[in-house]
């Protein structure tokens, strides 16, 4: 009943929706094998029988990537407080966005010791996140509860995202921050295939009214013909300012990764890094055109050798 409380917005299909998906987070399927649950839901989002003997396409290798390729520092790679140390050994720690915060309950936070404006994260997962641009405006009794609902779910069962298994869940606090130019926060998302730069989109959008955008770019900047979950801007974005600095710092992030998209921000030109993502979208919504699902495919190399023993994904 508390959940429903949470996350009713008049629309019972909608309830239902989010009642059954909060179930699967928390681990309701969790006796399904890796396998058995990333085939069932690639087929329902996707509309095609998944190929793990044979993969070709970009979303097809993202799913043999999280059965087979699992190194114990994804964990960190992906733990949104733990990545902070991981990628100021690599490129310092003058790119990482300050920490006002880390705990390990809602609770244990004192409002009254942040800023005016801020930013919380969980640390385990996607999308647990609030921005805060006036605290007194904040309704601490219904963040509470849609904050301790996030830390008892775990993403990893939710698309079977290898790397968020083990993240233990804490909520950290940001500075909020805001590109004076635009307005707004924008990510630029750099696709890295085995040390390679081959495309990067920009989130236009996000906090605004109407649609997120999303735009496609090469390793040029030559604005590409490609939607992926989101409509393209009503007008193609700018080029940052930081864009070549941008393509070396997330080369040397991603070191030989066969795949990997590290997402910057950039605030009156400078960079901030933002995070490591291992499977954009899960690998789960289709390209428009479908051929770019090919061509970023193409860029994936797949290791020769898994890193995981066939016993380990059925668990």
């Amino acid at each position: 009943m508390c959940y429903l409380k949470g996350i009713v917005n008049g629309n019972m299909f909608s309830v239902i929706k989010k009642v059954k998906q909060y179930l699967i987070d928390i681990g309701l399927l969790k006796w399904i094998s890796d396998e058995n649950y990333i085939k069932s839901m690639y087929k329902k989002k996707m509309h095609e029988n998944l190929n793990l003997s044979n993969p070709v396409t970009f979303n097809e290798k993202l799913q043999w990537l999280k059965l087979y390729n699992r190194k114990p520092e994804y964990t960190k790679m992906v733990d949104k407080y733990d990545v902070k140390k991981y990628v100021s050994n690599i490129i310092g720690e003058e790119y990482v966005i300050p920490t006002l915060g880390i705990w390990d309950k809602f609770s244990d936070i004192d409002f009254n010791k942040l800023p005016e404006k801020f930013v919380l994260k969980c640390t385990h997962d996607s999308g647990g996140l609030l921005i805060c641009k006036d605290k007194s405006k904040l309704n601490l009794k219904k963040e509470k509860l849609r904050f301790d609902l996030i830390m008892k779910r775990n993403y990893y069962y939710r698309c079977r995202e290898w790397p968020y298994k083990n993240v233990e869940p804490r909520i950290i606090a940001e500075p909020y921050l805001e590109d004076k130019e635009y307005g707004e926060l924008r990510d630029y998302k750099f696709f890295v295939f085995s040390r390679k730069v081959k495309s990067m989109f920009i989130a236009s959008n996000r906090q605004g009214k109407g649609d997120t955008y999303f735009d496609f770019f090469d390793e040029n900047f030559n604005h590409l013909d490609v939607q992926n979950g989101h409509p393209n801007a009503p007008e193609i974005p700018q080029r940052p300012k930081q864009f070549e600095k941008m393509i070396e710092l997330a080369k040397k992030i991603a070191k030989d990764e066969p795949q990997i998209r590290i997402d910057f921000y950039e605030v009156d030109g400078k960079i901030y890094f933002g995070e490591i993502t291992f499977f954009h979208w899960s690998g789960m919504v289709a390209f428009e055109p479908s051929k770019w699902d090919r061509i970023f495919g193409d860029y994936i190399e797949l290791p020769l050798n898994s890193n995981i023993e066939e016993e380990e994904i059925d668990e």
